[in-house]
């Protein structure tokens, strides 16, 4: 599990990133933790993330919200009213 853990950080995170000391590292990290555990999809849970978006509303309109996450690397969409 930790070697998993450890490739799945290398691809999608630090081998696309120029890390500059220690503390940009720890930063780095701390907030591909909190993507990957909050909005990440998993396979095991059918490519949902642990915490699931809120529906769509009935009428079928959806807007979307940008966020950018570990240093712009990766974007978060979120639905919006």
């Amino acid at each position: 599990m930790a070697e998993r853990w450890v490739g799945t950080v290398r691809r999608e995170c630090t081998d696309r990133l120029l890390i500059y000391n220690e503390h940009h590292l720890r930063r780095v990290l701390t907030a591909y933790k909190r993507h990957h555990n909050t909005h990440r999809p998993h396979r095991a849970r059918d490519l949902r993330p642990p915490k699931s978006l809120p529906a769509a509303p009935a009428d079928g309109h959806v807007w979307l919200k940008r966020r950018r996450v570990v240093d712009g690397l990766i974007s978060e969409y979120r639905n919006t009213a």
